[in-house]
């Protein structure tokens, strides 16, 4: 062993230290850095994404459940559409109805008040045939004729008509060659309808022919 040696186990040991002088580009160190971090494992992806026959499955499902509700509506809104019609139909009879018994029941009541003036009218037909229709009266029976004709009555039973028993009550019959059928040839109390309705029949005496 020599002095040096000696002198060297007495001091600490120098560290070695390795210098490397090339240049790095701290640029390319990074780029390198995030594409290493970037790269994604193998076969990551195809995890990632679903198999092609499981979303065409999905779709079709989809579609199917859509299309059920669709016709469930459908039906629905024709059963909607259905009611509807029936109630309006129901309410245009309802309204038929009613407005036909309301006409009905104003004209039993027009009826029942003409019926109680035909005597007055009677006396009105008597008093122009024997020519005591004059004066105020004249006047009083014209307007209570002009009235009646308004509501809607009609007078009927003339001197020549042909005899229709659902018209004329016969109280007298006689035979004649003057006539081929049925014929009123007297008229004792004149007949009165009210429209289609008769209130009362004409009184006549009647002519068959021979």
């Amino acid at each position: 062993m020599t002095a040096a040696d000696d002198e060297n186990d007495g001091q600490a040991t120098e560290r070695v230290v390795i210098r490397d002088r090339r240049k790095i580009d701290p640029k390319a160190e990074a780029k390198g850095t995030a594409a290493v971090k970037e790269k994604p494992p193998v076969g990551a992806h195809r995890a990632a994404e679903p198999e092609e026959g499981a979303g065409a499955e999905v779709a079709e499902t989809a579609v199917t459940a859509f299309g059920a509700e669709l016709e469930a509506l459908r039906n629905e809104l024709d059963e909607r559409t259905h009611d509807l019609q029936r109630v309006t139909a129901e309410y245009a009879n309802y309204r038929k109805r009613v407005d036909r018994d309301r006409e009905k029941a104003a004209e039993n009541t027009i009826g029942v008040v003409l019926t109680a003036l035909l005597p007055v009218l009677d006396d009105i037909d008597r008093a122009r045939e024997h020519g005591d229709l004059v004066g105020p009266f004249a006047s009083v029976a014209e307007s209570l004729t002009a009235v009646t004709g308004k509501l809607g009555l009609t007078v009927f039973g003339e001197k020549g008509d042909p005899f229709d028993p659902n018209r004329h009550e016969a109280v007298a019959h006689q035979t004649s060659a003057d006539v081929t059928e049925a014929t009123c040839i007297e008229v004792m109390r004149r007949g009165y309808t009210l429209g289609e309705r008769l209130l009362r029949p004409a009184m006549v005496a009647v002519a068959d022919p021979e």
